[in-house]
């Protein structure tokens, strides 16, 4: 199974429609196919500077180690002359704190990432799981 468009979209709404309900800051919100490719996002009303570089950067991160960035942020402490090589080689554009949440399928494929940038980094990460799970797929977030 491949991330369609008509379920990125809904992981987009879904995902800001989370964070309105719960009064979260106005988030950015970015949907990466398992290619990397941008394949939906939307920046809310009020947003701040860069939302969607970090979202981008967030799910990116997801994606280039198969982890959320939950996981990632972790390896980034315990390993950081790893981390450090690794987004090097990558050319960068990891962001490694929560809101980067892989995508699965019901047979667990990783299917894309969503990356999640605005409010904390558990906010972000919670918005971006509510939004995956309202699309009837399984957000891993690491």
């Amino acid at each position: 199974m491949s991330l369609t468009l008509a379920a990125a979209q809904t992981i987009v709404e879904k995902t800001l429609a989370h964070g309105l309900s719960v009064k979260f800051k106005p988030l950015g919100v970015v949907v990466l196919d398992a290619r990397a490719t941008v394949k939906a996002a939307a920046i809310a009303d009020g947003s701040s500077l860069a939302r969607f570089e970090i979202a981008r950067g967030k799910a990116k991160g997801a994606l280039a180690f198969n982890v959320g960035t939950r996981a990632l942020e972790k390896t980034a402490k315990d390993r950081p002359h790893f981390f450090a090589g690794a987004v090097a080689a990558i050319e960068g554009g990891v962001v490694p704190v929560p809101g980067g949440v892989l995508i699965r399928d019901k047979d667990g494929t990783i299917i894309g990432a969503v990356g999640v940038s605005g409010d904390t980094s558990d906010n972000d990460e919670a918005a971006a799981l509510a939004g995956i799970a309202a699309a009837g797929l399984i957000g891993d977030g690491g």
